[in-house]
């Protein structure tokens, strides 16, 4: 896997029903080496935590390959990469790949599989349409959070590859469909992932729902 380009946001404040929002979903690629904090992107802005930033998603990554798919929905855009607020993009990234908790060499820095997207309204916003975000659920397309194990550099032309996988082997898509559409026979599954201690707090948040619903 491959890094085609790292990204970086500006605050930029937007309206949203008719109130002025902040949002740093607005990414462009640079044309230098990122660094990849404990927290967060050096130099990027974060405003919202509750999406971004923090120990389990310090930064987000996308892959290149699912750009065409959407190009083909959203054809007027000006596409570029960093539309879906990634700070990496990565060629022949599959999220079908993925376990919480593997591990993984990314330009210098030691990086660990934290949780997948959910998608906000401001990714509404970016693509001007908040039809996007059921579109977004549905097409296996999360992109990935990621937790940083050692700071480090990436940029272009960089790998991402494979240090240890996690015992736990809990799929990351596994995850992702769960607090989505789970039914009463996904319970006892639900259950083993919230007792995981791999499993991050915005992942229990969701798990924890479908069980009151179920």
């Amino acid at each position: 896997m491959k890094v085609v380009s790292v990204n970086i946001g500006e605050k930029k404040t937007v309206q949203w029903k008719g109130k002025s929002v902040q949002t740093g979903i607005f990414k462009k690629p640079v044309n230098r080496s990122i660094f990849l904090g404990n927290d967060d992107v050096d130099g990027d802005h974060v405003v919202d935590r509750k999406y971004h930033g923090g120990t389990h998603m310090a930064c987000y990554i996308y892959s290149a390959d699912h750009y065409p798919f959407w190009k083909e929905k959203y054809p007027k855009l000006d596409w570029d990469y960093g539309m879906f607020g990634e700070n990496i993009t990565i060629e022949g990234l599959n999220e079908n790949n993925f376990c919480l908790g593997d591990t993984y060499q990314l330009g210098t820095a030691v990086v660990a599989i934290s949780q997948p997207r959910k998608p906000c309204f401001k990714l509404g916003i970016r693509f001007g349409t908040q039809a996007i975000l059921k579109t977004y659920i549905n097409a296996d397309f999360p992109g990935i959070y990621l937790r940083i194990i050692k700071n480090g550099e990436v940029k272009v032309g960089d790998e991402m590859t494979l240090i240890d996988k996690h015992p736990s082997c809990i799929s990351l898509l596994e995850a992702y469909h769960l607090q989505y559409d789970s039914t009463e026979k996904d319970v006892i599954r639900i259950q083993e992932i919230l007792n995981d201690p791999i499993c991050t707090p915005d992942i229990r948040e969701g798990l924890g729902k479908r069980l009151k619903l179920s």
